[in-house]
This record gives structure tokens, C-alpha cells and sequence, in this order.
């Protein structure tokens, strides 16, 4: 069933400005509430404003280039107009700040449903509905609703009249759980320990030990200046992947030492670049090439490597070991794909491969290098195949 969304954006905040202007992770409360929706499959979004300042159509434009249409409506007959008959609406209140998961789990309901929190001391901001529960903000209501709604509001709030004929005609109301509880904000100051937490759990597991214990505080670091700017993550993976190829230049030229350096730039950016997408609501697509073509570009930047040392001393030696290297290292990765998150922890990768170079670069001993990595990727392989395919009693 088609699902649109209904967003408030009309009450001010303590300031004087717009609740749904308030910042939050680098954009504004508005952006984020539209990407929950957006998340929840939701289509058309609209929002319900009393006025369009610069600021608020800034945040729509955002939106718009980054493939989201919102459309902001000041008439309740347009509203109306906007969806279509048959459809449900999900209900985003103005000024709350839902965790995706409790958008995306109403959304799932298949008949309508309300989300509630209990009504005590802790939640009086929030809208009462009974003495026993109050709204949490997110609602998911019948289309039918809202049109014999429009009729009779007069200077009634929209939301706040769907939400009670929702209520009056039987909608399911859950309850949430206290991890999972949606914030009412009026000011900047009560959006700080959300963002702090929406940072924190878009790390996500990290499978490779440099990723886990090296790289956190600069990827956290580059995160936070990031997501306040406009850079696009989509430009971070080329950034790496330009990285990489430009090392794999620079080592055939015999500049080891920049190619080096180039690829450990290059370590960190597809982390930051998937963080970014993940507090913009907008993960990247399992097929993206730019981001699949880093791993045979580490492995071109490794020949290249082994194609240096070949020709100035140790032979065609080098050459072989740099191949077989990423021959180990392609066949063990393929295998522990299917592997349980968090076993690979000290296997072969790309950036684990990088930062191996390191002291063997320090010594000035890159054949020893490319032997070690290829050491390093055959018992990495090896451990795979053990793990995924043990021997039978």
C-alpha cells in the first residue's frame, strides 16, 4: 500500500525561529525528520508551514539534490489534493526527533497505528492523549481521514485533529520502549546528546584492525567537520579511489614513499564517505562501482610495486610475489564473505595491507614487503578456508 508522509513545520522554538531549523548532525531537524520518512519509503512528503523563510528553502533544495521531493503546502485543501485516496499517511509531529527504527517499525504496521509515551513528569511536552499515554510524534493514519478532516477543522491543527479521529476510530496504539523514545525539542541545547548519539552508532562494525584500533579518531574527527559542509560521501569514495590510482602512478615512477603516503590518506575516506551517508539516511548501493573498484585498485598499486622491484635489483621475483599476494589476498576475501561479522578482524584487507607497509617502507626494504604481504594474505586465506570449511571428523 502506498504510504505518504505529513510533517509539521510551523511551531518556533524558543528563539523565535522555526523548530524544524534547528541544527542537527550538520543540516537541520526538518532534513532529518524528511530523511526518516524518506527512509520508511514514504512518498510524497509534505510539509505543512505557515511560512517558507530562506533558511527553511535551503533545507528543501538540500533535499531536492539529493533526490528527496518535499512539498511545503500552507492550505489544508492542497494537503488534501496531495495524496492519493486508498493511500496512508505517516505522521511526523513539529519539533520531534524520531529514531529512523521507530518510523520505520509504525510504518510497518499494516493497519493504523499510533506511537505513544507514558504520560508523566518526563514527557508533559509531549501531546496528551489519555491520562495514561501521550503522542510520541510519529502516527501512521488512513488517507480517508485526512479529507472529512480538512472539512470540518476550521482553526483547529491539522496533525492534532487527525491524531484524536485516528485515535476515535480504533487506531493501534504502541507503546515505546524507553531506549527507543523520540525527542520534543524547543531548543538547539536538547538536540546535543542526540546528534552525539546518531555520530556514535553511525561507525558501525569495523572489520579490520585498523579500522578498529588506528583510524577512530580521525575518521570521527573528519566525520563531525563533514557533515556540516556540503561535500557529498559520493565524493569521498572517488577521492580514495583517485588516491590509490595516483599511488600506483607514483610507485612505477619509483616515488615509493609518496605512493605510500597517498594510499594511508586513502585509508579512512570510504569510512568517513559511509558514515556521512548513513546520518543523511542515504546509504550507498551495494553495486556501486567507484566504491567496489578500491580493493583491485590496491591490489594494481601492489604490482605496481612488485613491477618497480622487478626492474631495479631484485628480479622477476618481486613480481611473482606481488601477484600471488593478490591472488591470496582476492581468494581470501571472496571466502570470508561469508564468514560471521567481526571474525576477519586480523586478516588481509586493503587498509590492513597499507599500514603493513609501513615499517618494511621505514626500513627501505620493499621486497620484503611484498613477501611479508604475501605471507600475510596465505595464512589469511588459509584461515578462511579452515574457518568456513572444517575438516570433517
Amino acid at each position: 500500500m502506498a504510504i505518504g508522509a505529513l510533517i509539521g513545520a510551523y511551531q518556533e522554538d524558543d528563539s523565535g525561529g522555526l523548530r524544524a531549523l534547528l541544527p542537527l548532525a550538520g543540516r537541520t531537524l526538518i532534513e532529518y525528520q524528511v530523511r526518516c520518512a524518506s527512509a520508511a519509503a514514504a512518498a510524497p512528503i509534505i510539509i505543512v508551514v505557515e511560512r517558507v523563510p530562506q533558511a527553511l528553502q535551503d533545507a528543501f533544495e538540500r533535499l531536492r539534490l539529493d533526490g528527496i521531493g518535499v512539498f511545503p503546502v500552507t492550505d489544508v485543501n492542497e494537503t488534501v489534493s496531495r495524496f492519493e485516496a486508498g493511500a496512508t499517511i505517516l505522521l511526523i509531529g513539529d519539533g520531534i526527533a524520531p529514531p529512523v527504527e521507530l518510523v520505520t517499525t509504525v510504518t510497518a504496521e499494516p493497519e493504523p497505528a499510533v506511537a505513544t509515551v507514558r504520560d508523566d513528569q518526563a514527557h508533559e511536552a509531549f501531546e496528551r492523549i489519555d491520562g495514561e499515554s501521550r503522542w510520541a510524534g510519529v502516527a501512521v493514519v488512513d488517507a480517508h481521514l485526512l479529507g472529512s478532516t480538512a472539512a470540518m477543522l476550521g482553526d483547529w491543527d491539522l496533525q492534532s485533529t487527525l491524531l484524536r479521529r485516528a485515535i476515535q476510530e480504533g487506531a493501534r496504539r504502541m507503546p515505546v520502549a524507553v531506549a527507543d523514545e523520540p525527542l520534543l525539542v524547543e531548543t538547539a541545547g536538547e538536540l546535543v546528546d542526540f546528534q552525539r548519539h546518531l555520530v556514535r552508532t553511525s561507525r558501525g562494525d569495523r572489520n579490520d584492525w585498523t579500522s578498529r584500533f588506528i583510524l577512530p579518531p580521525v575518521e570521527d574527527f573528519a566525520t563531525e567537520q563533514l557533515m556540516e559542509t556540503e561535500v557529498r560521501p559520493a565524493w569521498l569514495i572517488w577521492a580514495a579511489l583517485g588516491l590509490t590510482l595516483a599511488a600506483a602512478i607514483c610507485f612505477t615512477r619509483g616515488w615509493l614513499g609518496a605512493g605510500l603516503v597517498l594510499l594511508v590518506l586513502s585509508t579512512p575516506l570510504d569510512l568517513v564517505a559511509a558514515r556521512l551517508a548513513k546520518l543523511r539516511m542515504k546509504p550507498f548501493p551495494v553495486g556501486m562501482w567507484s566504491r567496489l573498484a578500491l580493493w583491485p585498485a590496491g591490489g594494481l598499486a601492489a604490482l605496481a610495486i612488485g613491477w618497480w622491484e622487478m626492474r631495479h635489483g631484485t628480479g622477476w621475483g618481486s613480481m611473482v610475489a606481488a601477484a600471488s599476494a593478490c591472488g591470496f589476498a582476492e581468494a581470501a576475501r571472496i571466502e570470508k564473505s561469508g564468514m560471521p561479522s567481526g571474525g576477519d578482524l586480523w586478516l588481509v584487507s586493503r587498509r590492513n595491507a597499507i599500514f603493513l607497509a609501513i615499517p618494511f617502507a621505514l626500513a627501505g626494504v620493499w621486497t620484503a614487503f611484498l613477501l611479508g604481504l604475501l605471507f600475510y594474505a596465505a595464512v589469511s586465506f588459509f584461515i578462511v578456508q579452515r574457518v568456513r570449511h572444517p575438516r570433517s571428523s
